[in-house]
């Protein structure tokens, strides 16, 4: 089974038209795919979840949710529950936090072990980060680099890379200077799937968004390649 791994700069989150989520759902191993939203970066916001929930109830799939600030399952439980997802949804919020969170539960197992089985494990912002190696982050106030993550996708990852100031002059900084290795900046409408650590299709919902490979080298530090992307629904 190939591991599978989709970075968005985007929907439900932001988006009203709900392109990049069906995108999403189109890479799913089944038809009708279980779906499970992760909320721990934003600590369980009930917000959250319920807004995850009216964007997803009208597409068809099968939709939970797993709370870890007030866990309902034991070890075996959640085992199976986690291992049962055809995809794993993860929120934006806080990077560090989640990491923390996710390997107090031993979710962090859990999701490498879903990995290898199949299941499309993809987030936004904060559900992005987690996959690489390293990311970019707002996690400690200030935009720097988080040399940290569950290492499924080599190299580093940064959002927002085209909407939130600074972010791309600091991320590219950071993979100047060896702070983070290199790696893919997701603009926002972006999306990237990543199949075994390799790419294997970059999409967008907006003619202008891009995905960018990040290497450090050249006389400015960094060597930035924008990666022809697919226009969905064009």
């Amino acid at each position: 089974m190939r591991g599978r791994i989709a970075l968005i700069g985007g929907g439900f989150s932001t988006d009203e038209d709900g392109v990049l989520d069906d995108w999403v759902l189109g890479q799913a191993r089944v038809p009708r795919p279980t779906v499970c939203f992760v909320p721990t970066a934003s600590g369980d916001a009930p917000g959250y979840i319920e807004k995850f929930f009216d964007a997803f109830r009208a597409k068809d799939c099968e939709l939970s949710v797993l709370p870890l600030f007030r866990r309902e399952l034991d070890d075996i439980a959640l085992r199976e529950f986690l291992l049962a997802q055809d995809v794993v949804y993860v929120g934006g919020g806080n990077t560090a936090n989640l990491l923390a969170v996710w390997r107090v539960h031993g979710v962090d197992r859990l999701l490498r072990e879903a990995y290898a089985r199949g299941t499309l494990l993809c987030g936004i912002s904060a559900g992005a980060n987690c996959w690489a190696e390293g990311s970019h982050t707002d996690s400690f106030g200030p935009l720097t680099h988080l040399p940290d993550g569950l290492g499924l996708l080599p190299g580093s990852v940064c959002p927002h890379y085209d909407s939130e100031p600074g972010r791309r002059s600091s991320y590219r900084a950071a993979v100047a200077r060896g702070d983070l290795a290199d790696g893919w900046a997701v603009e926002d409408g972006a999306a990237a799937l990543f199949t075994d650590g390799r790419l294997a299709e970059a999409v967008t919902r907006l003619p202008e968004a891009r995905l960018y490979r990040v290497r450090a080298g050249g006389e400015a530090g960094t060597v930035e390649e924008a990666v022809d992307c697919r226009l969905l629904g064009g």
